[in-house]
């Protein structure tokens, strides 16, 4: 069940909305699609699932090229963002009504519908019409319903990001779960770097319509291919600073610190907000910034600062509340600043990256599973 995409494009009126792909999904995958609001996540997926033809390319499935081949006549399953369930309806309908429109014989249908709806915890809410389930119940039931097709491509469109927190955290503790049981080829868009950290997989980072990068989650994470990908899978977007190198050292604001082999040039330094701190540890550098304003997460701070002109943000632990146009020292550690060459291409990645990825894993598991709680 291998879905490939061969230099597959799509023009509307004239304009590219999504410029030459070549993807590879393997079967039994889950494959996250990342990036900002309108990078060409939904119109990528349209293009897998066959609701839209590409401008140019091919779509194979199992190496058959149905390029051509209505929706209709594919095995796919597709979830929106915008949920949909049949108000008048049982859950129990709900999840059966696509096998019915394939006219699958009753035993069948009631076999699957339960084995569906036990991989979904719905058994004991079967009988309940959506209005009478919670947000969380309500999208596990659009899911059953795509997950009950038995389809090889489960396409899922941001299929979280109408629910409120403590829903969406239970629901992405369970997805890896769900998927494991499934076997299919999913994908999932998100514009939440954190949640495609926690989904796992493979990801594909995408921006203004290009694929910028696609491999395992976390060697994209520690290895960003070049500056786009960094910016992308970043949240809040990295921080960036021009810094020469001479002589396999680096410089950024009257600081040093070593830069390995790297040939003389100018580079482009980029490091993430968490690496930025207001409290100096060894081998940390010191800048000097202005406070342009601050957000309170709860146990986390994000500093919004100006370094010569230049917009940061600091993401530093506890309640800070800093008036804006103060002084401020920030301490940034070397060792996880990425540096990029000439057209954005990455350089040198931060040596500690590694260390950070897996950190960051296990701490967006560990909120879901503390949410799921």
């Amino acid at each position: 069940m291998t879905l490939e995409l061969q230099g597959v494009t799509k023009d509307v009126a004239g304009q590219t909305w999504i410029h030459p792909t070549d993807l590879t999904l393997a079967p039994g995958s889950m494959n996250v699609l990342l990036g900002p609001t309108l990078a060409g996540k939904t119109s990528l997926m349209r293009l897998m699932a066959g609701l839209d033809r590409p401008t140019a390319g091919r779509v194979l499935w199992q190496g058959r090229d149905v390029t051509g081949q209505r929706v209709q006549d594919r095995k796919v399953a597709m979830v929106y963002q915008q949920f949909i369930n049949y108000p008048s309806m049982t859950v129990y309908d709900n999840i059966a009504s696509p096998l019915r429109l394939q006219r699958v014989p009753r035993a069948q249908i009631d076999a699957r519908v339960r084995r569906t709806a036990e991989m979904m915890r719905l058994t004991p809410l079967l009988h309940r019409r959506p209005l009478e389930l919670s947000g969380g119940q309500q999208q596990r039931t659009a899911l059953a319903r795509a997950l009950v097709k038995d389809a090889g491509l489960v396409l899922l469109d941001e299929p979280l990001a109408n629910l409120d927190y403590k829903l969406r955290e239970e629901l992405r503790a369970e997805i890896p779960r769900i998927f494991a049981a499934s076997g299919a080829i999913f994908v999932y868009a998100t514009t939440e770097p954190d949640e495609a950290l926690l989904l796992g997989g493979n990801t594909a980072t995408l921006w203004e319509g290009r694929v910028t990068q696609f491999g395992p989650t976390p060697e994209v994470y520690r290895t960003p291919r070049d500056a786009t990908t960094a910016r992308v899978f970043s949240d809040p977007p990295m921080n960036f600073a021009m810094v020469p190198v001479r002589n396999g050292t680096g410089s950024l604001a009257g600081q040093t610190w070593p830069a390995g082999d790297l040939p003389d040039g100018d580079y482009r330094a980029g490091f993430r907000a968490p690496h930025l701190s207001i409290d100096q540890t060894p081998g940390t550098i010191p800048l000097q910034v202005e406070v342009d304003g601050t957000e309170i997460t709860g146990a986390e701070t994000y500093v919004h600062v100006i370094h010569d002109a230049t917009r940061w943000v600091a993401l530093v632990p506890g309640v800070r509340r800093l008036e804006r146009g103060t002084a401020l020292t920030l301490w940034l550690d070397p060792a996880h600043v990425f540096l990029f060459a000439d057209g954005g291409r990455l350089a040198r990645a931060a040596p500690y990256a590694a260390a950070a990825a897996t950190a960051a894993v296990s701490a967006a598991a560990t909120a879901a599973d503390t949410a799921a709680a």
